[in-house]
């Protein structure tokens, strides 16, 4: 038996949803501006790197290193902040899918007392039919 959109959409925890919904957003707009940051970042590197001129080729190679470490830890950082988030969304997709579940086990279950219930009155039909 197929369940209703509707009848599993009023099932789903919506309280517990829209709470989690700010954490969600602000962590997806925080990984935007990094993301957006580290490009305006690497973008000016280079023209940076130009304006001033190092003393020493070993200080140029320096600098380069120390830019790419810096870097480095900010993909790191932005790859934990969007694991969280996975995480995040997985826990809210783990509890819709159970709330589905207990739809699908409801729906079930009613139906075979809907039968259990329809054979019932065919029954007293028949009894009342015969008096």
């Amino acid at each position: 038996m197929a369940i209703s959109w509707i009848t599993a959409l009023k099932l789903v925890p919506w309280g517990d949803v829209i709470e989690a919904t700010p954490q969600v957003v602000k962590a997806a707009k925080g990984l935007l501006r990094k993301k957006d940051a580290a490009a305006e970042e690497a973008a000016a590197a280079p023209a940076a790197s130009r304006l001033s001129t190092p003393h020493s080729a070993g200080e140029q190679a320096l600098q380069l290193i120390q830019s790419l470490e810096g870097r480095i830890r900010q993909l790191e950082q932005g790859q934990q902040q969007s694991a969280e988030l996975i995480q995040q969304l997985a826990e809210q997709n783990a509890q819709v899918i159970r709330t589905v579940d207990l739809l699908r086990t409801g729906a079930q279950r009613l139906a075979w007392a809907c039968a259990v219930l329809g054979v019932s009155v065919v029954g007293l039909v028949i009894a009342l039919w015969r008096m």
